[in-house]
């Protein structure tokens, strides 16, 4: 064998034995860096984990402080040391003095609540009125309304009403005159306010008016006219009278009589309908007013819109008014205030 021969064998031996223990060596690392990935992938999912555990768990609970009847300054410190936030509401209160005070809290103090909960607190911002205003001159029903409307829905009024003293004056009835206490005194309690009421003139008299052989309509009109009381009646018209007119009246000796006398009336009313209309008398009971109020009557037929039949003054008691009216139709008796109008009686004309 030549030399040449021998030196190839030789050197494809040796590459053998180096690739065969390259591989061997490929084989070993590639254990080692599956392991090593395994190891870094598991280190990271913990990690991982770890992060998301703190951040789901958040901020650590506290106690919820009480601060109800507190100044607000003081409760806003307080929630500021347990890391709340506040939220505010401002509402009026019933008890003078106490603008800025806690009244509610929601949640209430002792609960418990993560850190940087929000916690809402009602603020007292002092009561709708702190002195007594100036009355004098105002109609007493327009007070006592405004009244109402400015305590609505407390339970302690800061002011109420004594039931009023009236006296006769020249102002309109039912015009304050005085008022005790006076204007502007400081309310730290409810106050009873005590009123002094005109009753309407009393010096002014009334000329009676002749109504005999007056229809219906004509008496309603003297009606709203005049400041008298009528106390009308009827019978069934005989031969020789009038339907549907006057044919009795109270006489006096006076030609000029005292505001809202009572004047007997008495009318002849047809025994059937006439003219289409159905003739009677409205009746009713009023309570006795310390001074007149106004009063209405209106019809609401069964076709057509509803009108008015007469508005007069009245101070109470007995009252009675005569009507013609298409039968069907609704009577409707109203007290008129500044408070509004009110249905005392509603009858239905058959």
């Amino acid at each position: 064998m030549k030399l040449k021969d021998i030196l190839l064998k030789l050197k494809e031996k040796a590459f053998q034995i180096d690739f065969h223990a390259a591989l061997e060596k490929l084989q070993s690392n590639g254990k080692l860096l599956l392991s090593t990935v395994i190891v870094t992938f598991v280190v990271m999912a913990l990690a991982c984990l770890a992060v998301f555990s703190v951040n789901v768990k958040g901020p650590e609970q506290v106690l919820v402080p009480d601060v109800t009847g507190k100044k607000l300054t003081t409760a806003l410190i307080e929630m500021q040391a347990k890391k709340l936030y506040p939220e505010i509401q401002l509402r009026y209160s019933e008890t003078p003095g106490d603008e800025g005070t806690i009244l509610e809290q929601d949640p209430s103090g002792g609960a418990i609540r993560k850190g940087f909960s929000h916690i809402s607190l009602v603020v007292s911002r002092g009561v709708v009125i702190d002195h007594v205003e100036n009355y004098i001159g105002e109609n007493i029903d327009s007070v006592r309304m405004k009244l109402q409307t400015l305590f609505a829905g407390t339970a302690r009024p800061l002011i109420v009403i004594a039931s009023p003293q009236y006296k006769a004056d020249t102002a309109e009835a039912g015009t304050i005159l005085e008022q005790d206490p006076p204007e502007g005194t400081n309310i730290t309690d409810p106050v009873t306010v005590h009123f002094v009421v005109s009753r309407g003139p009393n010096f002014e008299n009334t000329r009676v008016p002749d109504l005999i052989g007056n229809s219906v309509s004509d008496v309603l009109q003297q009606m709203s006219r005049t400041r008298l009381v009528f106390d009308f009646t009827a019978h069934t018209a005989e031969p020789g009278e009038g339907a549907g007119t006057v044919v009795h009246e109270q006489t006096f000796s006076e030609e000029l009589i005292a505001n809202y006398t009572h004047v007997a009336v008495e009318f002849a009313f047809p025994r059937q309908a006439q003219g289409g209309n159905i003739y009677g008398i409205f009746e009713d009971v009023l309570p006795a007013y310390p001074y007149p109020v106004q009063i209405k009557l209106t019809a609401e037929p069964e076709d057509g819109d509803a009108y008015t039949i007469v508005t007069f003054s009245h101070p109470g008691g007995a009252v009675t008014i005569p009507y013609a009216v298409p039968k069907g139709t609704e009577l409707v008796l109203y007290v008129v205030s500044s408070a509004g109008e009110k249905e005392h009686k509603r009858i239905s004309v058959r």
